[in-house]
């Protein structure tokens, strides 16, 4: 080694560290998806304690019992998810026939101004129930994995509300509990990165929440001025979808557009998508750096990349997941560099003395 460049030797170790961190992450993901009906629990569990933690801990001061706070919290938030997601299937179903109506109608327009082109849209608006018959056909052949899947995904939601139950009674043990894991002379450090990244996870989703709720109320109000039907139910699936930054608001903006223009047409549908595209603005542009700058930060091309690398492992829940997570390590990150990196001494090379200065 002594024979090659400097370089090219600081190249080497560095592409080693890169190999090596490399590969334990692949082994951690493919742990993680092996284990799935665990890690996901906890994972989301832990969200959902960042989340909630502040309401909880309101009610502790008000000498309200632990675990009877953590109950109400947890009763709570199944009345809020389960009301929201009643809203959004029950205004979904009711508009799906139109949607496909003015979807075929919308075809037959075209097809008058651009001929084989809209031709072709109007033949798949046609076939559309054709095609949702035939999946529904092939999707029955496979009712008893589809089962298990329904079976496992409400298996792991009822442990991650437990494990809320638990985070939320039990954070006051939480400090201990890490430290006695710790390895001998490291727990000082440990609990430093566990709070930070716990920090950033809950600013993170106080910073969201908050964010949703900006573009479900703008969102809402601009349904609601241009007569769209099930406008509270589109503003809950676009509250639910803006915890995925940036693509979350938008896909759900999307539907509230399908849906405006089943009921009152192209222009007003025209009108529903300046909305969505008015509100992703604000969000983008006004929100984000706003509320978020007490977070951690992260450009909107490392959420991009983020947010596809969690699609290609988990899918939308992957989506949901990666950047809180993402959030966390850039907070373990600047814990680290904030203890491991010496300012300069004084008197060093490069730097200016007392006598100097």
């Amino acid at each position: 080694m002594r024979l090659l460049p400097e370089a090219v030797r600081r190249l080497a170790a560095w592409c080693a560290v890169v190999l090596l961190v490399s590969g334990v992450g692949y082994v951690g993901i493919r742990l993680c998806a092996e284990l799935r009906t665990a890690v996901v629990p906890v994972l989301l569990a832990l969200l959902g304690s960042a989340l909630l933690g502040p309401f909880h801990r309101r009610m502790v001061k008000a000498r309200v019992n632990r675990s009877v706070a953590a109950a109400v919290t947890c009763v709570a938030v199944v009345a809020v998810v389960g009301g929201a997601v009643y809203i959004v299937v029950a205004a979904l179903i009711e508009s799906g026939d139109e949607i496909v109506a003015s979807l075929k109608e919308a075809a037959r327009g075209l097809t008058q101004h651009f001929g084989a082109a809209g031709t072709s849209l109007d033949d798949v608006a046609s076939n559309a129930r054709e095609l949702l018959r035939k999946f529904g056909g092939t999707a029955a052949s496979g009712v008893i994995s589809g089962v298990s899947v329904v079976g496992e995904s409400i298996a792991m939601a009822v442990l991650a509300l437990l494990l809320v139950f638990f985070f939320l009674r039990d954070s006051d043990r939480a400090v201990d509990g890490l430290r006695a894991v710790a390895p001998r002379g490291t727990a000082d450090t440990v609990e430093a990165m566990a709070r930070r990244a716990f920090r950033a996870v809950e600013g993170f989703m106080r910073g969201t929440t908050l964010i949703a709720f900006i573009d479900a109320v703008c969102i809402t109000v601009g349904l609601l001025v241009l007569g769209v039907p099930g406008a509270a139910g589109l503003g809950a699936l676009v509250f639910v979808g803006a915890y995925i930054p940036y693509l979350g608001a938008f896909l759900s903006g999307g539907v509230a557009v399908l849906v405006a223009l089943a009921d009152r047409g192209f222009v007003i549908a025209l009108w529903a998508l300046g909305v969505v595209l008015a509100v992703q603005v604000l969000e983008g542009h006004v929100l984000q750096p706003m509320i978020q700058s007490r977070t951690v930060q992260m450009h909107p091309a490392v959420v991009m990349l983020t947010i596809t690398a969690g699609a290609s492992v988990a899918g939308i829940l992957g989506m949901l997941l990666a950047v809180p997570l993402t959030a966390a390590a850039f907070g373990v990150m600047y814990e680290l560099r904030e203890r491991y990196t010496a300012p300069p001494e004084a008197g060093a090379p490069g730097t200016p003395s007392a006598e100097g200065s």
